[in-house]
């Protein structure tokens, strides 16, 4: 048991846990640091004898010698090395340094030397004559720091070095979880409930690959997991790993790519090597259509870029497993329409798995499991929450627990109330509320009624999602908001319902030119959602009684983005009918949401001024406004007073 505490907690075969290398990696070390410690030394020699002395040439030597300025000199074989005195300083100025250096002919000038040094007192002496030591020394330092510079830039690299400083690029830059270290599993993993069992059978094989062996099945090499960001992939892979008990690297499709060309093939083959030593285990590339994007497919060159070796490399790599090797590659994506065919053929990713936006029951769950680290009020409803987050992703609904958290905190409650988490919702959504923003009393009552509209139509439609609340504080770019709050996911949208859905975008516009007198541009994002709902009808669900059910409309999400979108397959003529009939929808539900709104006059007034005096009214009092009862709650007024009063009595304590 005593031996086991020194041991490392490794797992790969390519690296056993008795395999003694201490010593031969302190050798590398020392031998590293004399390598550096000889190239400081001589360089610092070098640059000292470069900035140490001027050179000067021979006449001016003379010269100096004739005139006094120089004190001692040191004759060495074909070089004579000296000093200035005070005098030769001040004669040289500042550009001059106060050592010098000129070489000579023995031969020649050698004669004249000794006589002239002589004659004008200059003290000098003679250096020992070099060694066939420095000499060897001086002709083989440059050959020693350019083999030095090899072999932090290569060797070290070539022989698995851990540190292999400029050329380490080819090294694999994946993120290793040990498998003692899993600490996701299924357990953590909510709202993904078919994707988690077609993925079961990948957990199976990891566990016991000879049961899988004995009829002969071949499971799949590759799984790629398709999704919206934040759906949970990332999550959904290592929790595949926890379950199965293996090692798990992790990695980005953006890592693989250099602007050195084939270093995004080398760290594939590092990664797959280090795999295969540590089978069983999993690969996962992170959004993998970084590299994975369909080839020639694009404006560049038409020769192999980096990313197309570097996918070239991973096709390699997958068809080179063996049968006993258990590696599994998972990959993840949000844009499977634009990877290449030769990555998603059978026998590399050909196990698809879908990991969509949770549904109802979906973001329940999502919101169970990361609401256990949090302490909640017994009030609060998890279920009603679940259902104003329609659309929204794991990562989204993560986030409102969190904002809720905090919020709660800073305000100094005891645990997370409803408030808090509609709050949080809202803020994810749309953004921070800009309460201190100063608003125009007119744009106020603008705000008002525009959102006024919304709510009675809203609340009057039957066809039409249930009012959640209104507010006409400014949140994001956004002045004021109504919020349904939906009974249901829908998967399919009815001809009633899109209509009730546009009467709601135009009933703020209607309300504003009805009390307003005149029109804003605050219904410009109203005006769009519409116009996209009607275009929606008309040219993709075929929902117009003059052009039939046709599809007039192009997908252009599902293409690519380096690929032109094509021309529109029909005449101008049937694009005429298409936009004509767009009006004519728009038309019949501004129409009728007008007729509704107009009828209600009253009604309308009375929100809008419940909006201006309390800012934000919840579906049950808007309910009791439309019933003609009084709202019994604080004012803005009376809650600007509280706080003030509040943040005062905290001063003075």
């Amino acid at each position: 048991m005593a031996n086991n505490k020194n041991k490392k907690s490794g797992y790969s075969k390519g690296n056993p846990q008795n395999k003694k290398t201490p010593l031969v990696a302190n050798k590398r070390g020392m031998f590293n640091w004399l390598i550096v410690g000889f190239i400081v030394l001589m360089g610092l020699m070098m640059l000292q004898q470069w900035q140490g002395a001027d050179e000067i040439r021979w006449d001016e030597f003379v010269s100096y010698i004739k005139n006094k300025d120089i004190d001692t000199v040191t004759i060495k074989d074909m070089e004579i090395a000296g000093k200035f005195n005070d005098q030769g300083i001040k004669t040289r100025g500042t550009a001059g340094k106060g050592s010098f250096v000129v070489y000579f002919n023995p031969d020649i000038q050698g004669k004249e030397l000794s006589g002239l040094l002589e004659q004008n007192g200059v003290k000098n002496k003679t250096a020992p004559p070099r060694t066939w030591i420095l000499n060897l020394i001086s002709m083989i330092f440059p050959i020693l720091l350019f083999v030095g510079i090899l072999y932090f830039m290569f060797a070290r690299n070539i022989r698995g070095g851990a540190g292999g400083m400029l050329m380490s690029f080819g090294r694999s830059r994946a993120k290793l979880q040990d498998k003692d270290h899993a600490q996701v599993t299924f357990k953590d993993v909510a709202g993904v409930d078919e994707a988690k069992e077609e993925v079961a059978e990948i957990i199976e094989f990891l566990k016991t690959p000879k049961k899988f062996q004995r009829l002969g099945g071949r499971i799949p090499r590759g799984v790629l997991l398709i999704g919206p960001p934040g759906c949970g992939k990332t999550l959904l892979a290592k929790a595949i790993a926890g379950e199965a008990h293996v090692p798990f690297f992790s990695i980005s499709g953006s890592d693989f790519v250099e602007m050195f060309v084939g270093v995004g093939a080398s760290r594939v083959r590092d990664l797959f090597k280090q795999a295969k030593d540590s089978s069983p285990c999993i690969i996962f590339l992170d959004e993998v259509d970084a590299i994975g994007r369909k080839r020639g497919a694009s404006f560049a060159s038409g020769g192999h870029d980096e990313r197309e070796q570097t996918l070239n490399a991973i096709l390699v790599e997958m068809d080179g497993f063996d049968t006993d090797d258990q590696v599994i590659v998972i990959a993840a994506t949000n844009r499977s329409d634009i990877l290449d065919h030769a990555l998603t053929r059978p026998g590399r990713f050909d196990r698809q798995v879908v990991v969509p936006l949770p549904d109802l029951k979906g973001r329940l769950e999502i919101l169970k499991v990361h609401a256990k680290k949090i302490k909640l009020s017994p009030e609060i409803s998890l279920e009603r929450l679940a259902r104003g987050t329609s659309m929204f992703s794991g990562a989204d609904l993560a986030a409102i627990i969190n904002e809720a958290a905090l919020g709660a905190t800073m305000a100094n409650k005891d645990c997370v109330e409803m408030a808090d988490l509609e709050e949080a919702r809202d803020k994810v959504r749309w953004g921070r509320a800009r309460k201190s923003r100063v608003i125009d009393q007119q744009e106020r009552e603008i705000t008002a009624y525009h959102e006024a509209g919304h709510t009675l139509v809203q609340s009057l439609l039957k066809e039409a999602d249930p009012l959640h609340k209104v507010s006409i504080i400014p949140r994001g770019p956004m002045g004021g908001a109504t919020f349904a709050l939906p009974e249901k996911d829908r998967t399919i949208f009815t001809k009633r319902y899109c209509m009730a859905l546009l009467q709601v975008c135009f009933g703020g516009r209607i309300a504003e030119e009805l009390f307003c007198e005149d029109i804003s541009s605050g219904a410009q994002s109203d005006i769009q959602q519409a116009t996209k709902i009607a275009r929606q009808m008309i040219g993709t669900w075929g929902m117009s009684d003059e052009l039939g059910p046709i599809n007039y409309g192009c997908d252009y999400e599902s293409m690519d983005a380096y690929i032109l979108p094509a021309e529109k397959e029909y005449s101008d003529n049937t694009a005429e009918a298409i936009d004509g009939e767009v009006k004519k929808i728009i038309g019949q539900a501004y129409k009728k949401a007008k007729e509704l709104i107009e009828v209600n006059k009253d009604k309308v007034e009375q929100i809008a001024k419940a909006l201006l005096k309390y800012e934000t009214l919840d579906a049950d009092e808007v309910k009791i406004i439309l019933e003609g009862g009084d709202l019994d709650k604080p004012t803005v007024s009376d809650l600007l007073a509280a706080e003030q009063a509040k943040n005062v009595q905290q001063k003075n304590n």
